[in-house]
């Protein structure tokens, strides 16, 4: 089995190959090829890796190349966790909309809609690629944010692809920690869309232990996730942490003001991280990869990977169509939810309905979704302030103008889509 990775220059690539190891036993990898157009830092990356893999025992032979073509050609699983424009491109993401009064995070709002611009356009080319080059059964795993958005625009394009994001993995290792049992008797059942999800049951051993935290613990619940304890009793259910941008949008947007852009922070660790990995000697993960962000992204990549390829139909939380699975959403809208895997893909597991006070954010975010992945493709400008006024952390007009002006002075050198359209509107006229 050939597994490529696009973008393997990410300092998260070790933990990528930590995991292919640990699930050895269910996914015999032949060749792993590791592709990123950063050449030099891809050495470095890559020397790492080798290293860990030889510290295993793991005889896998292990290609760098700058040649995306040479990566894709034969494989049978291609992973995608590349950033366009790297951290320079998030902080602006996170910049811009700070001077309109509105959240700057690299998913959500308006800095996420810019991230989805330039990504969605070389995501697509990717997985365009591996269609006309790749082995007819590969699969596409994406982990590139916004993983929502990203999905869509993928299986719009007709791709076999699934989307993966590590929040219901987190919650899981958290949860397998307090009670002492190992990760794989508890489940996470979340209901919602990537980074907007609200987990409504954490079983363990079968058993739904959220009621109890809830009624007991909703304070510190509160504090984990960023908003208050009484709005978590009040719905009933536990928020993702990306809910706090919502349910605290002010409070947020001046914590943001007041601190350092988590793009300047996740440089410094980079830049640690790399010098780590140059050096020779290193050949286990180090624990500043922890700060990354991104934890356990390994494990659920290569889990998820493993069920795709053994077929086992082991439960995971990706990111899939709708299909009828929330009552409300269309079914090709994309949800992040429980799903039972195997070599067909993934399926939903049912869904109880879903309260109004949920449904309501889940249904405009997803308009926004729909219309962001398809600016993306287009390069319509008008689609983007459509996206931002249908957005629930912007919706005001004048506050979608100066996003949108923000959003092109700050980025607008990444985005040749637009450029490309607004070329052949004048040729046309």
């Amino acid at each position: 089995m050939k597994v490529t990775v696009i973008g393997a220059g990410s300092t998260y690539t070790p933990e990528l190959v930590s995991g292919l190891w640990n699930e050895r036993e269910r996914l015999t990898v032949d060749e792993l090829w590791l592709m990123d157009v950063d050449g030099p830092r891809l050495e470095i990356v890559g020397g790492m890796v080798r290293r860990m893999l030889a510290r295993q025992g793991a005889d896998v032979p292990v290609t760098l190349t700058t040649d995306r073509t040479a990566a894709i050609d034969g494989a049978d699983a291609v992973l995608i966790q590349l950033r366009v424009g790297g951290q320079q491109a998030r902080l602006q993401d996170e910049l811009f909309p700070l001077a309109c009064g509105c959240v700057g995070q690299e998913t959500t709002g308006a800095g996420g809609l810019a991230k989805a611009l330039r990504t969605v356009p070389v995501v697509l080319d990717i997985a365009r690629e591996a269609r006309e080059r790749a082995n007819p059964d590969a699969w596409i795993v994406d982990f590139t944010n916004p993983v929502g958005i990203n999905t869509r625009a993928l299986l719009d394009d007709g791709h076999k692809a699934i989307g993966l994001c590590n929040f219901a993995i987190g919650v899981q290792r958290w949860i397998a920690r307090e009670h002492g049992v190992e990760p794989h008797r508890v489940e996470v059942d979340p209901v919602g869309l990537n980074h907007l999800s609200w987990v409504r049951h954490i079983r363990v051993d079968g058993e739904d232990v959220l009621p109890r935290m809830i009624e007991e613990r909703s304070d510190e619940l509160g504090r984990r996730g960023g908003v208050p304890g009484e709005l978590i009793r009040d719905l009933g259910v536990l928020p993702s942490y990306y809910l706090k941008y919502y349910y605290a949008h002010d409070k947020t947007v001046a914590e943001l003001n007041g601190s350092t852009p988590r793009a300047t922070v996740v440089a410094d660790v980079e830049r640690e991280l790399l010098a780590l990995y140059a050096d020779p000697a290193v050949d286990t993960k180090p624990p500043q990869l922890e700060a990354r962000g991104g934890a356990f992204y390994s494990e659920a990549a290569t889990a998820l990977l493993a069920s795709l390829v053994a077929g086992t139909g082991d439960n995971h939380v990706v990111n899939v169509r709708n299909n009828g699975l929330i009552t409300g959403l269309a079914d090709d809208d994309v949800v992040e939810t429980l799903c039972r895997v195997d070599s067909s893909g993934a399926t939903p597991l049912p869904q109880a309905p879903v309260a109004p006070e949920l449904l309501g954010v889940i249904q405009h975010v997803s308009a926004y979704e729909r219309l962001a992945a398809r600016a993306a493709v287009t390069g319509d400008r008008r689609l983007v302030r459509m996206a931002l006024l249908a957005h629930p952390l912007v919706g005001q007009w004048d506050l979608v103008t100066a996003l949108e002006r923000g959003l092109f002075e700050s980025g607008g050198a990444l985005l040749p889509q637009f450029a490309a359209a607004g070329a052949a509107e004048g040729a046309g006229a």
